[in-house]
C-alpha cells in the first residue's frame, strides 16, 4: 500500500509544484507561495512515507530484461542521486523565501525547479515500472 500512496503524494507535490511555477510566472505571489507551501508540505509526507515504506518493506526487484533493464537502472540511481541532494536543496530555498531573501530564493529556485520536476517525474516513472509494467 505504501508505494502507491508516496506515488500519489508524490504526483500531488508535482502539481502543486508546477502551479506554483505557473503562479509565480504570472505574478500571482499570494497563489506561488500557497502553492509552493502545498508542495512543500505533501513532499515532507512522501519522504515520511517513502521513508517508512523502505525501512519495513522487502527490496522489491525489477523484473524487466534487456535494455528496458539497463534504462530503468539508469533511471533509478539518476533518480536516487538527484533525490539526495534536492531536500536540503529545496528547505534552503525555502529559508530563503521565509526570510525575504528573495534574490537569493529567486537564484536558488531557478536551479531547484528543474531537479524537483526531474526528481518527482523519474520517481513517478520508476514507480510505474516497478509496480505496474513490469509485475
Amino acid at each position: 500500500m505504501l508505494p502507491h500512496l508516496t506515488a500519489a503524494l508524490n504526483a500531488l507535490s508535482l502539481g502543486f509544484l508546477l502551479f506554483g511555477w505557473r503562479m509565480i510566472r504570472t505574478g500571482r505571489k499570494h497563489r506561488h507561495r500557497k502553492a509552493m507551501m502545498a508542495a512543500v508540505g505533501v513532499g515532507a509526507l512522501f519522504l515520511l512515507a517513502y521513508l517508512l515504506h523502505h525501512l519495513t518493506a522487502p527490496i522489491f526487484v525489477f523484473r524487466g530484461e534487456g535494455p528496458i533493464r539497463r534504462a530503468y537502472y539508469a533511471l533509478l540511481i539518476s533518480h536516487v542521486a538527484l533525490a539526495a541532494t534536492l531536500a536540503p536543496m529545496v528547505a534552503l530555498t525555502l529559508h530563503h523565501a521565509l526570510a525575504y531573501r528573495f534574490d537569493r530564493h529567486r537564484s536558488l529556485a531557478r536551479r531547484v525547479l528543474p531537479m524537483w520536476i526531474y526528481v518527482s517525474v523519474s520517481g513517478l516513472l520508476v514507480y510505474a515500472l516497478l509496480y505496474h509494467v513490469y509485475t
